[in-house]
C-alpha cells in the first residue's frame, strides 16, 4: 500500500507540473492577443498614412510639386504618422491576472461544463486545513480536475474589433486605391516613389532655339537624305555634285539671332524657305570640295563635304536605222551614265545649208530603263508623213543627264526611209513632194514641169477623174503660189493624193489613229491630269475601232487574197480587237496609280503592234509575187518527196528482181515449175523441166519490165513538172537555177534507164535528180530574199519575209510584236524608276514634315527625341 501510494503520488505531481507549465504558456498567448487587440488599430493608422503616401506618389503628385512643396507634403505625412502611431507607447502589457480571466472567458464560451473558471482555478492554493487527511485529499482531487481541465483550453484568435471601429469600411477604400494609382503608374512606379526624396532644383533651360543640319541628294540619284549631327563635333560627309546642303535654324532670342554661318567657295547659297520670326533656313548648293563653319553660343562646328563627280553620259549607236515594211524604223542605242539619262534624241541635219519649207524632224527617242550601258534601247521611228523622207541628211544621237551634261554620236549620212508606194503615180507624187519642200528654190520649176507632164495623157498617167482633178489643182496652185505657205499647201495636197492612191479610205483612219497615238504619247511623258489622260485614252480607242473596220471592209473586198492568206498564216499567232483595249485599259490605270515608265512601256508597246498590223496589210496586198514564189518552193518540196518515193520504189524492184536471178542459179526447178503451171497450155504437159523453167524465167522477166515502165511514166510526169516550173520561174522574173537544170537532166537520164530495165543506173539518176532539186531549192530562196530587199519591204528578225509580216515574229516575240514569254506582256527585265522616284518623294515629304516639328521647341522634350530617333534611323 506505501510503495503504491508512493507511485500515485509521483504521477500526480508530475501531471500538475505538465498542467503548471501549459498554462504558462496559455497566460503568455493569452496576452500577446490582449496585446494585438489594443495595438493594431493603432497600427493600421499607420499603414493608413503608409497607403496614402503611395496613393500620392503612383498619382504623379510629386511629379508636379516643386521640391519645397514635396518637403512639405512628407513633412505634413510624417507628422500624422508619429501622431497615428503616438498611441502605442501608452498600451499596458495585460497581467497574468487578466490573462487568466480570458482565458476562463474563452473556455466558458466554448464549453458551457467549464464555467467554473478552471484556469484561475488552477491557480489556487489551499487556505486551511492543509494538515487535515480529509481536506487535503478534496483538495487533491481538485488539482486534478483543474489540470484535466487545463489541457481542453484552447486561445481564440485576436478580436482587435476593427468593424466597431471603422462602420464604413474607409481602410478598403485605401487599399483599392493604392492598388489603382500602382496600376497607373506602370513601370514608373519606383521613379514616382523616389520623386517624393528628389529635393534638387531642376537645371536652368538652356536657349530655347535649335539647329538641325542635312544633305539633300539631286531627285535624280535616287539617294536618301543624309542627316548631319549638330552636336559640336566637326563632320567629314561625301555627297554627289548638285546636292543641297540644309541648315535649319528654330526659335527666338539672341542666341539664335547670333548663329552664324560661314561657307567656303564650294557652296553657293540657293534661296529657301521664307524666313520667320521663329524659323532661318539657309541653302547652299554642292559644287565641288564644300566647307561650312557653323558658329552658335554653345561653341564652334566644321563640317566637310567631299563632292562625288557626275560624269557626263556616254551613248553608242548599235547598227544603223532599221527600216520596216511601212517606211518606219528602228533606231537602237545603248547609253551609261552613273544616275541616269534624262532625255535622248536623233539629231538630223541636212547635207546642203538651203531653205527649206519646212523643219528638219526632231526624233525623240525611249530612255532606257538601266543606264549602266549593257542593254539595248530600241525606239519606234513614224517619219511616214514627213516630206524629209527618201532624202539624204546627216543625223547623230544625243543623250542628256539630269545634270544638264550630254554624250552625242559621230556624225553619219543616211537616207531617211520613205512609205513605199505601190502605185507608180502615188510615188511619183510623194517624190515630188520631197523635192518642192526641201528645194523649193531650185526645184520648183522641175517639180512644175513633172506635174505637166503627168496631165499630158490622162488616160495613161491618171485614169480616175478625180486623181486627174486634184492633180490638175494642184499644178495651178503650184502655178500661182507666191508665198511658203503656198507652197506648203501644194506639198499637203500632193501628199493627200498619194495616200489616196496607195490606199483609198484606210489611208484616213490610219492617219487619225497614228495622231491619237502622238497624242496620247506627249500627254504620257508630261505626266498629263488623270482626265486629260482618259479623254485621249478614249479618242485612242475610237480611232483603233475605226482603222479596224476600215481593214477588215478592206479585206472583205478581196475575198480570194483573205482565203489564200488565212490558208498561209493558219499557225501564226494573231491578236484580237481585246487585246489591243485590254492593252489601252492597262496604260490608263497605269496612269492612274502613278507608274508613268509601265504606261509609256505600254504606249511603245501597242505602237509596235499597230505597226506591224498595218505592215502585214501592206504586205497582203503587195506580196502577189512573193505569195507564187512561195507556192513555187511548195511545189519544189512536192517534186522532191515524189522523186525520193520513185527512187525507193526503183531500188526495191531491182532488189527483187537480182533475188529471182539467184534463187533460179541455185537450181530449184520446182518453183519455176508451179510459177508455169497458171500458163500453161494442155498441150504442153510433155516438155521437160528445163523448157519449164525457161518459160518461167521469161515470165518473171515481164513482169519486172511491166513495173519498171509503170515508173518510168511517172519519172517522165514529174521531169515535165519540173519543165513547167522553170518556165514559171522566168515569168515571174527570177532567174534559172543550175540545181534544178541538173535535176532535170537527172531525171531524163533516170527514165531511159527505167523504159531499159536498168535499175542501178536509174537509182544512180534519180539520186542526182534529188541533190539538184535541193540545190535549186537553196538558190530560188536566195533569189526571194534578194528580191524582197530590192524591193524595200524590209527583213524582219531570223530572215522573215516581206509577206509573213504579222507571222511568226522574232525570236521572242509574237507576229505583232508582243512578247511571248508571258501572258503579262513582259521579258521580266523591266525596270520602273519612276515608281521609285515617288517613293523617293514621299519620303522627302514625310522627313520633311519631322524636320518641321523638331524645328518646334514648344513641343514636349519627349515628342521632340522621338522626332530626333526617327531621322537618325532613316
Amino acid at each position: 500500500m506505501i510503495g503504491r501510494n508512493g507511485i500515485e503520488s509521483k504521477t500526480e505531481a508530475g501531471g500538475l507540473s505538465a498542467a503548471s507549465t501549459r498554462l504558462d504558456r496559455l497566460v503568455a498567448q493569452a496576452r500577446a492577443a490582449s496585446l494585438w487587440e489594443q495595438a493594431w488599430p493603432i497600427i493600421w493608422r499607420g499603414i493608413a498614412v503608409g497607403l496614402l503616401f503611395l496613393v500620392i506618389s503612383w498619382s504623379g503628385v510629386w511629379l508636379d510639386l516643386t521640391p519645397l512643396w514635396r518637403q512639405i507634403g512628407l513633412m505634413a505625412l510624417a507628422v500624422l504618422l508619429i501622431v497615428a502611431l503616438l498611441p502605442l507607447i501608452h498600451i499596458a502589457r495585460p497581467d497574468r491576472r487578466l490573462a487568466l480571466a480570458r482565458l476562463d472567458r474563452e473556455a466558458a464560451a466554448c464549453d458551457p461544463k467549464l464555467r467554473h473558471g478552471p484556469a484561475s482555478a488552477a491557480q489556487d492554493s489551499l487556505a486551511v486545513g492543509a494538515a487535515d487527511p480529509g481536506s487535503r485529499l478534496l483538495w487533491d482531487l481538485h488539482q486534478r480536475r483543474a489540470a484535466e481541465a487545463i489541457s481542453a483550453l484552447r486561445i481564440g484568435l485576436p478580436k482587435p474589433g476593427m468593424t466597431r471601429r471603422d462602420p464604413f469600411a474607409l481602410r478598403a477604400g485605401l487599399v483599392v486605391a493604392a492598388i489603382a494609382s500602382l496600376f497607373a503608374a506602370g513601370p514608373e512606379w519606383r521613379q514616382r516613389i523616389g520623386a517624393a526624396f528628389d529635393w534638387h532644383e531642376p537645371a536652368a533651360p538652356g536657349p530655347n532655339f535649335r539647329v538641325d543640319g542635312w544633305i539633300d541628294p539631286p531627285l535624280y540619284t535616287r539617294l536618301p537624305p543624309l542627316l548631319i549631327a549638330m552636336d559640336g563635333s566637326d563632320q567629314h560627309l561625301r555627297a554627289p555634285v548638285n546636292a543641297q546642303l540644309i541648315v535649319r535654324i528654330a526659335g527666338q532670342g539672341k542666341a539664335a539671332s547670333e548663329t552664324t554661318l560661314t561657307p567656303n567657295a564650294g557652296l553657293v547659297a540657293v534661296p529657301g524657305q521664307e524666313a520667320r520670326p521663329d524659323l532661318r533656313e539657309e541653302r547652299f548648293r554642292i559644287i565641288g570640295g564644300a566647307a561650312l563653319t557653323i558658329v552658335t553660343p554653345a561653341g564652334k562646328q566644321r563640317l566637310t563635304v567631299d563632292a562625288i563627280p557626275d560624269r557626263p553620259p556616254e551613248v553608242t549607236a548599235v547598227g544603223g536605222p532599221e527600216v520596216n515594211g511601212r517606211g518606219t524604223f528602228n533606231l537602237t542605242y545603248r547609253a551609261k551614265d552613273d544616275y541616269g539619262i534624262s532625255s535622248a534624241e536623233a539629231v538630223i541635219a541636212p547635207l546642203r545649208s538651203a531653205r527649206a519649207l519646212v523643219p528638219v524632224p526632231q526624233i525623240n527617242l525611249a530612255l532606257p530603263g538601266d543606264a549602266s550601258g549593257e542593254s539595248d534601247t530600241k525606239t519606234l521611228v513614224d517619219l511616214t508623213d514627213s516630206p524629209w523622207t527618201g532624202a539624204r541628211v546627216r543625223y547623230h544621237i544625243v543623250v542628256k543627264d539630269e545634270a544638264g551634261q550630254e554624250g552625242r554620236t559621230a556624225d553619219s549620212e543616211i537616207v531617211l526611209p520613205a512609205r513605199p508606194f505601190r502605185e507608180p503615180l502615188a510615188r511619183a507624187l510623194a517624190e515630188e513632194r520631197r523635192r518642192l519642200v526641201t528645194a523649193p528654190d531650185t526645184d520648183r520649176r522641175w517639180v512644175q514641169g513633172a506635174l505637166d507632164a503627168l496631165l499630158v495623157a490622162p488616160a495613161t498617167f491618171t485614169p480616175q477623174p478625180a486623181i486627174f482633178l486634184g492633180l490638175r489643182t494642184a499644178t495651178e496652185r503650184l502655178r500661182r503660189a507666191r508665198t511658203d505657205a503656198d507652197l506648203v499647201e501644194v506639198a499637203d495636197l500632193l501628199w493627200e493624193m498619194a495616200l489616196k492612191i496607195e490606199d483609198g479610205d484606210l489611208s484616213d483612219a490610219e492617219k487619225q489613229l497614228r495622231q491619237a497615238q502622238d497624242r496620247l504619247k506627249e500627254a504620257i511623258e508630261r505626266n498629263a491630269p488623270d482626265d486629260e489622260i482618259k479623254r485621249l485614252t478614249q479618242d485612242l480607242k475610237q480611232a483603233l475601232d475605226k482603222f479596224l473596220s476600215e481593214m477588215a471592209q478592206k479585206q472583205g473586198r478581196q475575198p480570194s487574197e483573205q482565203s489564200e492568206r488565212s490558208q498561209n498564216n493558219r499557225q501564226s499567232k494573231t491578236v484580237t480587237p481585246e487585246d489591243l483595249d485590254k492593252m489601252i485599259q492597262d496604260m490608263a490605270e497605269a496612269m492612274k496609280r502613278g507608274d508613268t515608265a509601265e504606261a509609256q512601256r505600254l504606249m511603245e508597246q501597242l505602237r509596235n503592234i499597230l505597226e506591224n498590223l498595218q505592215t502585214a496589210e501592206r504586205g497582203s496586198r503587195s506580196d502577189q509575187a512573193s505569195r507564187e514564189m512561195q507556192k513555187q518552193m511548195r511545189d519544189l518540196d512536192s517534186m522532191a518527196k515524189d522523186q525520193q518515193g520513185l527512187r525507193d520504189e526503183t531500188f526495191k524492184d531491182g532488189q527483187e528482181e537480182r533475188g529471182g536471178q539467184r534463187q533460179q542459179n541455185r537450181g530449184q526447178p520446182q518453183q519455176g515449175q508451179r510459177g508455169q503451171q497458171g500458163q500453161k497450155q494442155p498441150g504442153q504437159q510433155g516438155q521437160s523441166p528445163q523448157g519449164q523453167q525457161g518459160q518461167g524465167q521469161q515470165g518473171q522477166g515481164q513482169q519486172g519490165q511491166g513495173q519498171q515502165g509503170n515508173v518510168g511514166e511517172r519519172q517522165q510526169a514529174l521531169r515535165q513538172r519540173l519543165e513547167d516550173l522553170q518556165q514559171r520561174m522566168k515569168e515571174n522574173g527570177m532567174r534559172g537555177e543550175q540545181g534544178l537544170a541538173d535535176a532535170e537532166e537527172a531525171m531524163r537520164e533516170a527514165e531511159n534507164a527505167l523504159k531499159d530495165g536498168d535499175s542501178g543506173e536509174a537509182v544512180d539518176a534519180q539520186g542526182r535528180a534529188l541533190d539538184g532539186l535541193k540545190r535549186g531549192a537553196d538558190g530560188m530562196a536566195q533569189q526571194m530574199q534578194e528580191m524582197a530587199e530590192g524591193q524595200g519591204e524590209g527583213q524582219q528578225d531570223g530572215g522573215q519575209q516581206p509577206g509573213q509580216q504579222g507571222q511568226a515574229g522574232a525570236r521572242d516575240d509574237d507576229p505583232l510584236g508582243r512578247p511571248t514569254r508571258g501572258r503579262d506582256m513582259s521579258d521580266g527585265r523591266v525596270r520602273v524608276p519612276t515608281a521609285d522616284e515617288s517613293a523617293v518623294q514621299r519620303a522627302r515629304r514625310i522627313m520633311e514634315e519631322l524636320r518641321r516639328k523638331l524645328g518646334d521647341p514648344s513641343r514636349p522634350r519627349e515628342e521632340l527625341d522621338y522626332f530626333e530617333r526617327l531621322l537618325r534611323r532613316n
